[in-house]
Protein backbone atom coordinates (compact mmCIF):
# COMPACT_ATOMS: atom_id res chain seq x y z
CA UNK A 1 0.00 0.00 0.00
CA UNK A 2 1.11 3.39 -1.04
CA UNK A 3 2.05 5.38 2.02
CA UNK A 4 1.51 8.85 0.33
CA UNK A 5 -1.93 7.78 -1.17
CA UNK A 6 -3.55 7.09 2.10
CA UNK A 7 -2.77 10.37 3.69
CA UNK A 8 -3.85 12.01 0.63
CA UNK A 9 -7.09 10.04 1.46
CA UNK A 10 -7.11 11.39 4.94
CA UNK A 11 -6.57 14.95 4.39
CA UNK A 12 -9.46 14.67 1.41
CA UNK A 13 -11.38 13.46 4.18
CA UNK A 14 -11.36 16.35 6.15
CA UNK A 15 -11.05 18.87 3.85
CA UNK A 16 -14.96 20.09 3.79
CA UNK A 17 -14.53 20.77 7.57
CA UNK A 18 -11.70 22.14 6.95
CA UNK A 19 -13.02 24.74 5.17
CA UNK A 20 -16.13 25.48 6.90
CA UNK A 21 -13.76 26.03 10.08
CA UNK A 22 -11.53 28.66 8.17
CA UNK A 23 -14.76 30.60 6.93
CA UNK A 24 -16.44 30.13 11.06
CA UNK A 25 -13.59 32.68 11.91
CA UNK A 26 -14.57 35.29 8.91
CA UNK A 27 -15.89 35.46 5.25
CA UNK A 28 -12.97 34.17 2.67
CA UNK A 29 -11.80 34.52 -0.53
CA UNK A 30 -11.13 32.13 -2.10
CA UNK A 31 -7.25 32.41 -2.43
CA UNK A 32 -7.48 33.39 1.25
CA UNK A 33 -8.61 30.04 1.91
CA UNK A 34 -6.23 27.85 -0.29
CA UNK A 35 -3.46 29.93 1.74
CA UNK A 36 -4.53 29.14 4.89
CA UNK A 37 -4.75 25.75 3.63
CA UNK A 38 -1.37 25.38 2.21
CA UNK A 39 0.25 27.33 5.68
CA UNK A 40 -1.76 24.30 7.85
CA UNK A 41 0.19 21.60 5.05
CA UNK A 42 -3.16 20.55 3.39
CA UNK A 43 -2.53 21.64 0.23
CA UNK A 44 -5.43 22.46 -2.06
CA UNK A 45 -5.46 24.05 -5.67
CA UNK A 46 -8.08 26.06 -6.66
CA UNK A 47 -9.15 22.98 -8.87
CA UNK A 48 -10.45 21.09 -6.20
CA UNK A 49 -11.77 24.14 -3.73
CA UNK A 50 -14.00 25.43 -6.12
CA UNK A 51 -16.39 22.28 -6.19
CA UNK A 52 -16.15 22.02 -2.25
CA UNK A 53 -17.09 25.48 -2.13
CA UNK A 54 -20.08 25.12 -4.95
CA UNK A 55 -21.41 21.72 -3.12
CA UNK A 56 -21.41 23.49 0.09
CA UNK A 57 -23.12 26.76 -0.73
CA UNK A 58 -25.61 24.32 -2.80
CA UNK A 59 -26.16 22.84 0.70
CA UNK A 60 -27.53 25.74 2.16
CA UNK A 61 -23.84 26.04 4.45
CA UNK A 62 -22.25 28.87 2.75
CA UNK A 63 -23.56 31.82 1.05
CA UNK A 64 -21.38 34.22 -0.79
CA UNK A 65 -21.27 37.55 -1.81
CA UNK A 66 -19.18 39.99 -4.58
CA UNK A 67 -16.93 42.58 -3.36
CA UNK A 68 -15.26 45.25 -6.05
CA UNK A 69 -11.51 44.52 -6.37
CA UNK A 70 -8.72 46.87 -6.76
CA UNK A 71 -6.65 44.09 -8.33
CA UNK A 72 -8.72 43.20 -10.89
CA UNK A 73 -12.41 41.35 -10.87
CA UNK A 74 -14.67 41.88 -8.12
CA UNK A 75 -14.23 38.62 -6.39
CA UNK A 76 -16.44 36.31 -4.29
CA UNK A 77 -16.32 35.87 -0.90
CA UNK A 78 -17.92 32.87 1.16
CA UNK A 79 -19.62 32.80 4.47
CA UNK A 80 -20.96 30.28 6.44
CA UNK A 81 -24.97 30.57 7.04
CA UNK A 82 -26.71 29.81 10.23
CA UNK A 83 -27.22 26.28 8.95
CA UNK A 84 -23.06 26.60 7.81
CA UNK A 85 -22.49 27.02 11.65
CA UNK A 86 -24.86 24.22 13.51
CA UNK A 87 -23.46 21.91 10.53
CA UNK A 88 -19.56 22.72 11.83
CA UNK A 89 -20.48 22.25 15.32
CA UNK A 90 -21.91 18.66 14.85
CA UNK A 91 -18.69 17.95 12.75
CA UNK A 92 -16.96 19.46 15.94
CA UNK A 93 -18.30 16.89 17.95
CA UNK A 94 -18.07 14.17 15.50
CA UNK A 95 -14.45 15.46 14.86
CA UNK A 96 -13.78 15.17 18.56
CA UNK A 97 -15.00 11.70 19.17
CA UNK A 98 -13.37 10.40 16.08
CA UNK A 99 -10.06 11.64 18.07
CA UNK A 100 -10.89 10.02 21.06
CA UNK A 101 -11.75 6.49 19.20
CA UNK A 102 -8.37 6.67 17.74
CA UNK A 103 -6.23 7.38 20.50
CA UNK A 104 -7.93 5.06 22.13
CA UNK A 105 -7.47 2.37 19.86
CA UNK A 106 -3.63 3.33 19.45
CA UNK A 107 -2.53 3.58 22.75
CA UNK A 108 -4.07 -0.14 23.20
Amino acid sequence: MNVENAKAQMKKGVLEYCILSILSRNSGYASDIIRELKEARMIVVEGTLYPLLTRQKNAGLLSYRWEESTQGPPRKYYELTDKGREFLNELDTAWNELVEAVQFIRKK
